[in-house]
């Protein structure tokens, strides 16, 4: 009897029962991440703002979070929503849980991290010093979880307060590409030397082709730095996508150099001002150079950018 009692303590310390919490635009994907472990419970946050618009928020069920493992499933998608969410990510914490882990897919000032003249502000840097002052949990600092930051380096932006985790999608990429037929045919390309240098070690079994941006009198045009694409389906690999202009440009000299086909993956896609909608079939007689959906793989890992969430978002 006590052999199994210790061994019943011991599968509850491998296996915690976690309680996540989710902002409003990551419901789905909170469901979906539930919907895969029975050790997961989702909890909710009433949403409501005060009428002068400030945020007017309750974590239902707080008490039974005591002694409890929490999470926070978070997304900053804009300015606006950065302030609630920040009162609850302060505030669970506090609730007396025994570990905290605030898991944030998008870094959304991480392209934002230097100073290239005197004046500039590298909100990276902001960002992290905010996210360095979440209180310590019973158990300590605050687990930081982001999918493919833009620069590694960031991780000294943050105070001794959090543990920043910074994971990637790619394993999911290649997932899918050995899923593809002819996965023999599959070469990887990268925008530039950025992006080569911060995935190149996660794909080296896949040929590689090395693009890079010249500037030819006011435009910067895209060429091939090494690699030969001919004959291969070329997936091109990059962190995040702005307006998909630098994909685009990619595609057409691939595609010129040989590429029988053109794919991309982005773990994010941003998107502003409608700019997804170069992606789409309704686009294919306005834009030559646009990367087809039937001729190509889009991966966007971070699903709140696909375009359902842009049509509403982007108005």
């Amino acid at each position: 009897m006590e052999v199994d009692k210790v061994e019943t303590q011991n599968q509850q310390q491998k296996h915690k029962q976690v309680h996540l919490f989710y902002c409003l635009e990551s419901e789905e994907l909170a469901r979906k991440v539930a919907g895969h472990s029975d050790l997961i419970t989702l909890q909710s946050i009433n949403w409501r703002n005060f009428d002068d618009g400030f945020p007017n928020l309750f974590i239902n069920n707080a008490e039974d979070l005591r002694g409890q493992h929490v999470a926070f499933l978070a997304c900053f998608s804009s300015p606006g929503v950065i302030f609630e969410q920040l009162s609850v990510i302060y505030a669970l914490p506090r609730l007396f849980a025994a570990s905290f882990t605030l898991v944030l897919p998008f870094f959304p000032t991480g392209s934002f991290e230097r100073m290239e003249e005197e004046g500039d502000v590298a909100t990276a840097f902001t960002m992290a010093r905010i996210l360095s002052n979440i209180p310590i949990s019973r158990g300590g600092p605050t687990s930081l979880v982001i999918y493919d930051i833009h620069a590694l380096q960031e991780r000294f932006y943050f105070g001794d307060q959090v543990l920043p985790l910074f994971v990637t999608g790619i394993p999911l990429l290649k997932q899918r590409l050995h899923q593809l037929p002819e996965s023999d045919k599959i070469a990887v390309a990268f925008p530039d030397d950025g992006a080569w240098k911060r995935f190149h070690k996660l794909l080296d079994h896949f040929p590689m082709v090395v693009c890079v941006k010249v500037r030819e009198g006011d435009e910067r045009i895209v060429r091939i730095k090494e690699g030969n694409p001919a004959g291969y389906h070329v997936v091109v690999v990059d962190d995040l996508v702005q307006s998909g202009g630098t994909l685009v440009e990619c595609q057409k000299v691939l595609a010129a150099h040989g590429a029988a086909k053109v794919s991309a993956y982005v773990t994010h896609g941003v998107f502003p001002k409608r700019s997804w909608e170069r992606f789409t079939h309704k686009n294919e007689g306005k834009d030559l150079h646009v990367i087809r959906h039937g001729e190509c793989i889009c991966l966007f890992l971070d699903n709140r950018f696909m375009p359902s969430h842009c049509e509403s978002h982007s108005k």
